[in-house]
């Protein structure tokens, strides 16, 4: 059986005004039995990672699963595409070329959700010996990625076309798209016409949000060393303290966002690691700060990096100390959708899963204030893409929560738990009809 919505012309989907003609509502039926069929392989798929998390460049075990996966279900794969990536090409005939993209990797974070598959797993990080967890949800993304490889393979008779299906590794810490990038991604290897990623949240499961136009901040990252003069606890006169400078800058900086940028425009300047001395007697000589920056307008983005620099140079010359050391890392771009695709994306998809459970986003909204370094992919000249939404906390968790005055465990919390069922399979559904909406008959 041919879908209704899988036979329009190809203006339809570019044209979201003409997008209500499509009706998906089989599609999505079709879909859900397939996962249905494989529900025992993905969720044992999502538990295996989720106790076997490996941080960026170090996702060896995951990648060969993955490469595994791929290969039964007929992809030509191809492994340590970018050092650990993986590359899946699967061809139907004449078509678009769709790409559909997973991360792999997981945070240097110890586990504290009590779940019976919970991380007990420890990775080298940075030279040390650190707990590992998916407090991302990628275990999430990699089961939902795999079952929309398992529900295109089982309808390629309802759609034509190339799919590139990509096993990202290092997106935690920035570098895995570039490294698959430059490693030949999108000259060993079809480039796509279409993309599609999409990422779980701690909004209620099920819901899915799509965003037109900007959907993701700028990152940036630094680290800064303030340089001082050591001494003995007892004699601070001697020293150049690097301790209260590092203080001094986690306040200071802060105005930067207060006084220095445009209050109706976001920018986030957040240090999350101080590290200095080793004994509360002994004045180091030095401490080091690692900080994360986010932006989505490029002016706020240059007075945010313009303000750090100069707040931390400040601070070193008040305690008449050396200049201190800073290193920007850039971590990722905005990842900008493309406005038509995602209008007709939702239109899909609400035809499919209900007006109640899509979302779409205006341009003139502002998008969500995490990174991703997808955003590398769609610039490196991927005709039309789109990032969805997709909410994963349990309904019930969030009411208690409300009622008890308690914060919601975000992603990168050490208590982040997505629902498996009802994540994964959203994530099918949104991520098979997305494709199939584009790659038609």
């Amino acid at each position: 059986m041919r879908f209704p919505f899988l036979l329009l012309a190809s203006t339809l989907i570019a044209n979201p005004a003409q997008a209500a003609a499509l009706a998906p509502a089989a599609a999505k039926a079709q879909i859900d039995g397939v996962v249905d069929r494989n529900w025992a392989e993905l969720e044992a798929l999502y538990k295996d990672l989720h106790s076997h998390p490996e941080v960026g460049f170090q996702e060896v075990r995951t990648a060969a699963i993955l490469a595994e996966k791929l290969r039964k279900l007929g992809f030509d794969v191809t492994e340590h595409v970018g050092k650990t990536g993986v590359v899946g090409v699967l061809r139907n005939g004449a078509g678009p070329v769709v790409l559909v993209r997973t991360e792999m990797d997981a945070l240097p974070l110890e586990e504290k959700t009590g779940l019976p598959w919970a991380s007990t797993a420890q990775q080298t990080v940075g030279g040390k010996v650190s707990a590992t967890m998916h407090a991302c949800g990628h275990d999430v993304h990699m089961a939902w990625w795999l079952g929309t490889a398992q529900a295109l393979v089982a309808l390629k008779s309802q759609w034509k076309g190339t799919l590139v299906f990509i096993g990202q590794p290092a997106e935690e810490g920035g570098g895995g798209a570039q490294g698959m990038l430059a490693d030949g991604l999108f000259t060993r290897f079809p480039k796509p016409d279409y993309a599609f990623a999409a990422h779980v949240g701690a909004d209620v499961a099920g819901a899915v949000s799509v965003k037109q136009g900007v959907a993701t901040s700028n990152s940036d990252s630094f680290r800064i060393t303030f340089n001082g003069q050591g001494a003995h606890g007892s004699m601070p006169d001697k020293s150049i303290d690097p301790i209260v400078m590092g203080a001094r800058f986690v306040q200071d900086v802060q105005t930067v966002i207060s006084r220095q940028k445009d209050p109706q425009k976001f920018g986030v300047v957040t240090v999350g690691s101080f590290h200095a001395g080793t004994v509360g007697n002994i004045i180091p000589d030095n401490a080091v700060l690692q900080l994360t920056v986010r932006s989505f307008d490029a002016d706020v983005r240059k007075v945010l990096l313009d303000g750090i620099v100069t707040t931390a140079k400040g601070v070193a010359a008040m305690s008449n100390a050396p200049a201190p050391d800073i290193v920007h890392g850039q971590g990722g771009k905005s990842v900008v959708n493309d406005s038509a695709l995602a209008a007709s994306s939702a239109t899909v998809l609400t035809s499919a899963l209900g007006a109640g459970r899509v979302t779409l986003e205006p341009e003139f909204k502002p998008g969500w204030t995490a990174s991703e370094d997808y955003s590398e992919f769609v610039n490196a000249g991927v005709s039309r893409s789109v990032f969805f939404s997709i909410g994963g906390s349990d309904p019930k968790l969030l009411e208690r929560l409300k009622e008890e005055g308690k914060p919601v465990p975000v992603n990168h919390s050490p208590y982040f738990a997505p629902l498996a069922e009802p994540s994964i399979r959203t994530g099918v559904e949104v991520l098979s009809l997305a494709v199939m909406s584009v790659a038609r008959k």
